[in-house]
């Protein structure tokens, strides 16, 4: 297992990670690679479910919003979080949509978790208009993912915690 440390952050092959905008991904290696004339360290991160790898300089990690996966004290603030009553702003759908990517793409369970919380419909989502499921799901899979991989749980029971408290 190879460590590196960046900025007091140090990551480890085969670590899970949180990357803002992709969600939960885990270091597959951290490798040095040639790239237009000058040797950059790396580390490389796939994310299974998309099908995707991402290379990402070790010098660029802290600027690109790569962090480490929650604490169990924030997933748990996450999901109090849940529980409360949802809150919609009065203002164009537009608006709230950007303001719930944004959200989403910061990265941090707890804004994530206020999405998940204010687009949730108890009737199979029923009254949502595409956009509106498109955002929950997408904030539904990026705190399951979290939390599944905080707690070592699968997806599905991750899944199904959420859904027992978004319920009540």
């Amino acid at each position: 297992m190879t460590a590196k440390k960046t900025q007091n952050i140090s990551f480890n092959t085969g670590e899970y990670v949180v990357y803002p905008t992709h969600g939960v991904g885990k270091i597959s290696d951290i490798s040095k690679q040639t790239i237009a004339g000058s040797e950059l360290e790396l580390l490389v991160v796939n994310f299974d479910k998309d099908k995707m790898t991402l290379r990402i300089p070790l010098a660029k990690v802290a600027d690109a919003g790569l962090r480490k996966i929650s604490e169990e004290s924030t997933i748990n603030t996450a999901l109090e979080t849940l529980k409360g009553k949802a809150k919609v702003k009065r203002i164009m759908w537009s608006r709230r949509a950007v303001e719930y990517e944004n959200k989403i793409n910061s990265g941090d369970p707890v804004a994530v978790a206020e999405v998940v919380r204010d687009l949730y419909r108890s009737d199979n989502l029923a009254g949502q208009s595409y956009s509106e499921r498109q955002i929950y799901e997408q904030a539904f899979q990026r705190l399951a993912s979290e939390i599944a991989v905080c707690e070592n749980i699968d997806f599905d029971a991750a899944s199904k915690k959420m859904t027992d408290i978004l319920a009540k």
